[in-house]
């Protein structure tokens, strides 16, 4: 196992390679060919413990890892009636709204708007929406909407997403893996 730190001539790479036979582009595959193109490719032995992140599980085994280490700090607004506990790391421009309840570690990123619950082990990137229903230990990578009435855990979900409710039916748990540009309709 390794871990790979590409610069963006990997994408003329890949876009020169053939998928092998398990009908996979091969990250090996693209480094011969940055090779082949004479590209510089370097290596250095990582001493100590890592992390491999092939499953959406790993993912959020990672995302925990990091959390542990999270230093509270506040760059937004905290309206009066929200509550904060826990190591939580507000970024610039975002709004906690009155009754939601941030319980750390999170962290969330840039103007972003948070009306809701926001569990242990959850980062939310920039320019998200959260409005009402509840997440907990998961990843939203940013520019998302979640407006729903659902408890959403253990979930990735990837840019411009939206998740949003059809009915005002009671919560139940869900758990998402969603990649970019995704629309779910619960």
């Amino acid at each position: 196992m390794g871990i790979y730190l590409f610069k963006s001539s990997i994408f003329n790479a890949i876009d020169n390679i053939e998928p092998s036979w398990r009908g996979e582009l091969e990250i090996t595959d693209a480094i011969q060919e940055l090779l082949n193109t004479k590209q510089k490719v370097d290596s250095h032995i990582v001493k100590g413990w890592w992390k491999d992140t092939g499953k959406p599980e790993d993912v959020l085994d990672a995302n925990h890892l990091i959390l542990d280490v999270l230093q509270s700090h506040c760059g937004g607004q905290v309206e009066e009636g929200a509550k904060i506990s826990g190591r939580v790391s507000i970024g610039k421009g975002t709004v906690i709204k009155k009754g939601s309840h941030i319980k750390g570690p999170v962290i969330i990123g840039e103007d972003c708007v948070i009306d809701t619950y926001i569990g242990p082990y959850t980062s939310i990137g920039d320019n998200t929406r959260i409005i009402g229903g509840e997440i907990e230990s998961s990843i939203v990578v940013g520019d998302t909407l979640i407006e729903c009435n659902e408890r959403i855990v253990e979930s990735l979900i990837g840019n411009h997403s939206q998740i949003r409710s059809m009915d005002n039916l009671l919560p139940h748990g869900r758990r998402f893996v969603i990649g970019e540009n995704s629309m779910v309709r619960l």
